[in-house]
């Protein structure tokens, strides 16, 4: 088959176009590079408006006007690339806006390339009206918007989701697709029971470009939370903080702690790979891609694993992947007992990675792609 693959996030297009080429189909993938990460598509809609005086212009532009210059140049190079948008057996957008366009530009997009291919589908992975909608309705414990809900402010990212236009945009693209896949348990949950949805394929992961190394403590274990301060309140770094403050006071000489904020992909990586242990997120039921990618390499990640997690693949609460709530004593409970028992970092480490092998195999998760697309 033909397809096309709309918008990157975190590398789950680009992982799903190896395990589609794997299978003898022709893969491209269209779109914004997903930010500092760079990571690669075929068909590149490049940011005019991203930096320096052009952004200054086009927020000033838009402050007065309305006029939003970013959705006005994306529209423009989509048209240009027309001929190599077109006659694909399936589409499929990474998210209701994978343009970062107003939504009015989204729709215009979006009918256009409908128009002239087959199927239509989309993926919910990131943050879109029906999961924002779940989380402010207060229907999850917790979720991202929980500091929101708490009385924290800095939510509007999020919340223009549920804003007229998001909402008009939301109802259009489902009305017109064949139907919507969830990535994992934080989608899923929202979509249970709607029309349109397909069900959840789990993210699929490349495991032959992650190599396992077994973990060595030669001296104190490593321990890593790197934060983006973009998304700081929505993951909970701050529990990770307070956590992380007591277990340095109370272990100085057992473990190693590196913070870092904002800091170059190349070097994110490098500490990364050192590391023992990684501090991902707390507001979430299920792992993110970059949790993924760790617990491939082996590493002991402390992210989303809650309890319809435990139920939908069958596994015991902390034997892959440490679940971190929202509750600062429990984050430093989970790290004492990793600290005082290192024989339990190693056994997580090898079952982490048995787990990517066998749930989130690339590969694998390509055919139940196209068995979804083709039903």
């Amino acid at each position: 088959m033909k397809i096309l693959l709309i918008g990157e996030y975190s590398n789950l297009h680009n992982s799903l176009k190896q395990g589609l080429a794997k299978l003898g189909h022709d893969v491209k993938i269209a779109g914004l590079n997903d930010g500092f990460k760079n990571i690669p598509v075929d068909l590149k809609i490049k940011k005019k408006y991203d930096n320096g005086f052009l952004k200054l212009l086009k927020n000033i532009i838009y402050k007065f006007s309305k006029i939003d210059l970013h959705s006005i140049n994306v529209k423009r190079q989509i048209i240009k690339l027309q001929s190599e948008l077109k006659n694909y057996d399936v589409i499929q957008f990474i998210n209701e806006t994978p343009f970062l366009c107003l939504p009015k530009t989204e729709k215009e997009i979006f009918n256009l390339l409908k128009k002239n291919n087959k199927k239509t589908f989309l993926l919910s992975c990131g943050t879109d009206h029906i999961s924002i909608k779940h989380a402010n309705d207060g229907l999850f414990r917790y979720s991202i918007l929980t500091p929101y809900l708490n009385g924290e402010t800095d939510f509007d990212s999020a919340l223009k989701y549920l804003d007229a236009a998001h909402t008009n945009l939301h109802k259009h693209i489902y009305k017109n697709v064949s139907g919507v896949i969830a990535s994992d348990i934080d989608y899923h949950i929202p979509l249970i029971g709607n029309e349109k949805y397909l069900g959840m394929i789990p993210n699929p992961i490349n495991v032959e470009l992650l190599p396992f190394n077994t973990l060595k403590f030669k001296d104190k274990i490593k321990i890593f939370h790197g934060i983006n301060l973009t998304s700081k309140n929505r993951k909970g770094n701050v529990f990770f903080e307070k956590a992380l403050a007591i277990i340095q006071d109370k272990y100085p000489n057992k473990v190693t702690i590196k913070t870092t904020e904002n800091i170059p992909y190349k070097e994110y990586i490098k500490i990364y790979d050192e590391a023992h242990i990684l501090l991902d997120q707390v507001y979430g039921f299920d792992q993110g891609y970059n949790a993924l990618e760790a617990m491939a390499k082996g590493k002991v990640v402390f992210t989303g694993a809650e309890q319809e997690w435990l139920e939908f693949y069958n596994i015991k609460e902390d034997t892959v992947v440490i679940n971190a709530l929202p509750d600062v004593d429990s984050i430093v409970k989970k790290l004492e007992w990793l600290i005082l028992n290192p024989e339990n970092i190693l056994e997580i480490s090898k079952n982490a990675r048995q787990f990517i092998e066998n749930e989130h195999d690339y590969i694998s998760s390509a055919k139940k792609y196209i068995n979804t697309w083709t039903q």
